[in-house]
């Protein structure tokens, strides 16, 4: 008889996603664990299956896992993004061992989808390698449809909710995981202190923004619109050459000064969990300034992206999600850093000086066949922070999981990804309707 597939599941998303899927698995013939590293992964995982408490060093943790994989009968690893410290070592010792290695992160074509690919995501997915061409011929002809651009950037307070939840359990009570450190480099009080600080002066930053947007409309100017990215962000510390927002915001002021019409200004649109620890908006005033750019330099800490985009002529980013938004809507887009939809025929290699004097736009057929080849493979309609969003993902992920043969290969072989109820969803659409 041969042994089942085990599946080992490491860090995820906030909240019980992981717990669903395993239990899905399950049902689906496949034997299932968990490692976790700290008090909340402990909280989310709950009865899903066997649980291992990791609770070394980082410099033993590749051998550790090793270990465990070649004893415990381990076929494949289930990742949330490729870029904290144990993920790096787990893709490592998946690829030395030829273990089918699956990755979720948000969605590419956000806000309404969740990515799932294997050996990598972002600057390490597969769809780096492919073409424009190559996707339109996987396609064949046909239309491509473009649905109308939402004005809301996914499920934000619900992923905030599970992010304070698991925070919650490792500030509280993680002691039995003494050399657990954040992959984000302040400690989870810091994280913590920061968010309720954010909390507390929500009601003043969200006058001040809606005062900001304001201003914006009034002045009457075309503006082009920075997309600030999180200054931990793996894929900007990973996939750029930047390590953090201050120093793309001294590059894209001094472009702008040097580049752009007098009668254009400049847009800074903070990140939605942007929480101040790095003073984005005083190091706004203090370039326009610098530069000369009095009046011309606004700070747009969160809010909706949509209706800013919506008015301006162009965007630049390192490699934000949020490019695809500009994408969507056939905006100019200069990006500094490596991302998915990096190419050629989307996005511009204007210098950008160059850009914010006459910014190239993106071919709109390019567009469309790139944007129907991810819905038609790595894109899963759903949210892992919602418990509707999380039956959509179960409904189609499991089957993909299970497949021989990763999305992209399917796709250029004519096959077509499940999108309904399938045998193996069948199985537990009881599970995914239980209260998150």
């Amino acid at each position: 008889m041969t042994a089942p597939r085990h599946v080992l599941f490491l860090q995820g998303p906030h909240g019980p996603f992981y717990q669903r899927l395993a239990a899905a698995l399950v049902q689906a013939g496949c034997a299932v664990s968990r490692i976790g590293f700290n008090r909340g992964d402990r909280a989310e995982w709950g009865r899903a299956g066997p649980y291992h408490a990791y609770r070394g060093g980082m410099a033993e943790w590749a051998g550790w896992l090793d270990t465990y994989v070649s004893t415990a009968g381990v076929t494949e690893i289930v990742i949330y993004g490729d870029q904290r410290p144990q993920h790096v070592a787990a893709r490592q010792v998946a690829q030395a061992r030829g273990l089918t290695l699956h990755c979720f992160e948000e969605g590419y074509l956000r806000p309404h989808w969740i990515t799932y690919e294997r050996g990598g995501v972002n600057g390490h997915s597969r769809l780096m390698e492919l073409s424009i061409a190559e996707m339109a011929a996987a396609l064949g002809p046909g239309e491509r449809p473009l649905a109308a651009v939402p004005d809301q950037w996914g499920t934000l307070w619900h992923h905030a909710f599970w992010g304070a939840v698991y925070h919650g359990w490792i500030a509280l009570r993680n002691g039995a995981y003494p050399h657990f450190v954040p992959h984000r480099g302040v400690s989870v009080w810091q994280e913590l202190s920061a968010h309720l600080r954010k909390a507390l002066l929500h009601p003043v930053t969200g006058l001040g923004r809606r005062w900001a947007e304001a201003r914006l409309r009034r002045s009457g100017a075309p503006y082009t619109l920075v997309l600030l990215q999180l200054g931990h962000d793996a894929s900007v510390r990973m996939h750029s050459p930047f390590d953090g927002m201050r120093g793309f915001m001294d590059q894209m002021a001094a472009a702008f000064a040097s580049g752009a019409p007098g009668h254009h200004h400049l847009v800074f649109k903070a990140h939605p969990f942007e929480d101040g620890r790095d003073a984005l908006s005083a190091h706004a005033r203090d370039l326009a300034r610098a530069y000369g750019l009095d009046g011309r330099v606004h700070f747009i800490a969160g809010g909706k992206l949509g209706p800013l985009l919506d008015r301006a002529r162009a965007a630049v980013t390192i490699n934000s999600t949020a490019g695809q938004q500009a994408l969507w809507r056939g905006l100019p887009l200069r990006a500094f850093g490596r991302a998915v939809y990096v190419k050629p025929e989307l996005v511009s290699d204007q210098p950008a000086t160059a850009f914010f004097a006459n910014p190239k736009p993106p071919e709109h057929a390019a567009y469309l066949a790139y944007r129907q080849f991810l819905l038609e493979t790595s894109q899963i309609k759903g949210s892992y922070y919602t418990r509707a969003g999380r039956a959509n993902i179960l409904r189609e992920v499991i089957d993909r999981m299970l497949a021989a043969e990763d999305c992209y290969d399917r796709k250029r072989a004519g096959v077509q990804e499940p999108r309904a109820m399938t045998s193996h969803a069948a199985a537990f659409h009881v599970i995914s309707k239980r209260k998150s």
